[in-house]
């Protein structure tokens, strides 16, 4: 047993004086922190910001995109005011982007942008973000911890669109990221934000004509769901007729005109009809004044509808009934005049 003992000692010691070439994954420098370094890539840091940037270019270009993202990152960290470290941020946009890693990459280009306002390529940076905040619109799942795909979402989705509507509201994607914020509010189902979105966009772009002509449709048929929903919205199905209304006089050559026409006569119908039922509520509560304004209301709203044959015909019913019932109201009986209070305390009158 003892020479057991003493062979695996002698083993031991042997093993721990023999050289080796040990790989340390984890490397702790001071002021940038831990990194991984995977086995085989060598060393890859550099003393200037120029050569780190360098590195992180040549592996992104052959396809190694772990090692991109920390050369880039070291330059960004290590040397912040330099003219390498604005493009080493888009650098790590592209890397995530790469990657698939979508929401991060839109991340570190914003981050390029706020740092570096005046960073070279701006109008390609809004692109990429304006293609991953579609991507989103369309469907793309948000990640959970930015690795397990978890959850489409809408309102991130407004909010990827408005960073780039600030970052650059006149580009060339600006009119576009304006109208997305409006699309990610519509498919969210709340309609009053995408209204807002859509009459920013056409106020902000009334000179393009193509772009405010689109917002403004899009938002009288974002007032058109929001008086579908529930109870039908009386108040937003007029927004909706107004904004249609507005649209067919400002672009009366669109296409779409004839279809704003339709809808417009198919919303007062439905007002028609919301008022009619108004009428037949206060109707059946005997409170004939509320149901008479209800009816001509419905009259009023469209003359041509079925709702107002039908009002027409219930005002001359309650007009005969209110006659009726005053007809058959009996006269009341006089009451004798009262005789006057004497008070008693007077002397009475003298005789003549």
């Amino acid at each position: 047993m003892k020479r057991f003992l003493l062979v695996i000692s002698l083993v031991a010691v042997g093993l721990f004086w023999l050289p080796a070439r040990c790989p340390a994954p984890l490397v702790y420098r001071p002021g940038e922190g831990w990194t991984y370094e995977a086995v085989g890539e060598g060393r890859w840091t550099r003393a200037r910001a120029k050569d780190q940037f360098e590195v992180a270019q040549e592996a992104f270009d052959n396809g190694k995109t772990r090692l991109a993202i920390k050369a880039a990152r070291r330059t960004v960290r290590r040397w912040p005011l330099s003219d390498y470290a604005p493009k080493a941020q888009v650098l790590l946009g592209q890397c995530y982007e790469k990657r698939k890693y979508d929401e991060k990459a839109f991340k570190e280009y914003q981050r390029a942008i706020e740092r570096y306002p005046k960073v070279e390529g701006l109008p390609e940076i809004l692109q990429r973000q304006y293609d991953i905040a579609t991507r989103f619109l369309n469907g793309q799942w948000f990640k959970l911890w930015g690795v397990i795909p978890f959850f489409p979402s809408m309102e991130k989705t407004a909010q990827m669109y408005a960073k780039i509507v600030r970052n650059g509201p006149f580009s060339e994607v600006g009119p576009k990221a304006q109208m997305g914020v409006a699309a990610a509010r519509e498919k969210q189902k709340d309609y009053l934000l995408a209204v807002r979105a859509y009459e920013v966009a056409a106020d902000r772009y009334y000179q393009d004509k193509a772009v405010a002509s689109e917002a403004l449709y899009r938002a009288g048929l974002a007032w058109k769901k929001q008086a579908q929903t529930a109870e039908y919205d009386q108040s937003a199905a007029g927004s909706a007729i107004a904004t249609f209304s507005d649209f067919i006089v400002l672009y009366p050559e669109d296409g779409r005109v004839g279809e704003a026409t339709t809808i417009i006569s198919d919303l007062k119908t439905e007002q028609s009809r919301g008022a009619y039922r108004v009428a037949q509520f206060y109707e059946k509560k005997r409170r004939w004044k509320a149901a008479e304004i209800y009816y001509n209301e419905t009259i009023s709203k469209d003359p041509e509808s079925t709702w107002a044959a039908e009002a027409r015909r219930r005002l001359e019913f309650l007009r005969r009934r209110v006659a009726k019932a005053a007809d058959s109201v009996s006269v009341e009986p006089s009451v004798p005049a009262p005789m006057p209070v004497v008070n008693p305390a007077e002397p009475p009158p003298e005789r003549p």
